[in-house]
């Protein structure tokens, strides 16, 4: 590990447009898009992501979707299904990332789409 850096974990959150390989395609590579770029993020820096995914999302894992981005085959990926609570939002991906940062860089999670709600302090 980098003498001046520090483990830091990262949260997020994202909804798909529903459920598809293509619309969770595309809100996966968002959330981790944002997720790098609000943080100053170099590729390998990242550590691993777990993911959460709502029951109604099942036509793919949003992990198999990560690992094909670009730089991240060395990060370590996760699916869980996200414990089910009546009226929570519907097509909604959660990440908790691992990464190391500089000791003094503020962390930033991002929040998009219908997952804003979740956290409109951290928005």
């Amino acid at each position: 590990m980098k003498d001046d850096y520090k483990i830091k974990f990262i949260r997020g959150a994202t909804t798909a447009s529903g459920n598809s390989v293509e619309e969770i395609e595309d809100a996966v590579v968002e959330l981790i898009d944002e997720l790098i770029s609000r943080n100053s993020l170099i590729k390998s820096n990242l550590l691993s992501i777990t993911f959460t995914a709502t029951k109604d999302l099942d036509a793919c894992f949003p992990a198999s979707i990560a690992r094909k981005c670009n730089g991240l085959d060395s990060v370590a990926f996760l699916d869980c299904q996200q414990m089910y609570v009546s009226n929570d939002i519907n097509f909604c991906i959660r990440i908790m990332a691992q990464v190391l940062l500089p000791p003094n860089n503020p962390v930033k999670h991002p929040y998009l789409r219908g997952a804003s709600k979740l956290r409109t302090d951290r928005c």
